[in-house]
């Protein structure tokens, strides 16, 4: 049997890659593929009207019969609340998440990385994390866009060291960094 075809739970992936590269359909594939019940946790919020159309499409790209979570902010108590042994749970992504937390409040903002990165490997059943890999590029003229890049980079080291597999995507193709199965 195709390895990628099985059942591979309890997983934590993380799964990286710049606007456009094909991370969220590399992940969409990756729960259909575990052969569980699958809920979206979507932490993306419809601030503008250009953002509330990439909603609408990214919600009509995905299967029906999957559940869907909005949470903006409390996403470590969304993952405690709904990570079951027997479903995969998809969060989509955590760089908008981070964004949102640095709007809210710093110590918002490190109380919610800290318990992410405590209850992370505790979790039970697949759990498939998306994020935006944004520190490739030049360093940003403004201090909040330099704190977003260092704040997501340190959010991707630490949420890489706690996953079973981390997936690197460009041009839509799927490039393994780490693996803990294979």
């Amino acid at each position: 049997m195709n390895r990628e075809s099985t059942i591979m739970h309890p997983m934590k992936e993380f799964i990286l890659g710049g606007a456009r590269s094909g991370k969220s359909a590399f992940a969409q594939q990756r729960a259909m593929a575990s052969g569980l019940p699958v809920i979206y946790l979507a932490t993306a919020q419809a601030g503008d009207p250009e953002m509330a159309e990439r909603i609408a499409r990214h919600r009509a790209e995905r299967p029906v019969d999957w559940s869907l979570v909005e949470e903006p902010l409390a996403m470590t108590a969304a993952l405690r609340a709904h990570a079951a042994p027997d479903c995969c749970l998809l969060v989509d992504c955590l760089t908008l998440w981070l964004n949102n937390l640095l709007a809210a409040s710093d110590s918002r903002l490190s109380d919610e990385i800290s318990a992410l990165l405590k209850i992370l490997p505790t979790l039970p059943g697949h759990i498939l994390l998306v994020s935006n890999e944004v520190g490739q590029g030049i360093v940003p003229a403004n201090p909040l866009a330099r704190r977003f890049r260092d704040e997501a980079g340190w959010l991707h080291q630490a949420v890489a060291a706690r996953c079973d597999r981390v997936t690197f995507i460009i041009a839509g193709l799927p490039l393994t960094l780490k693996d803990r199965f294979a």
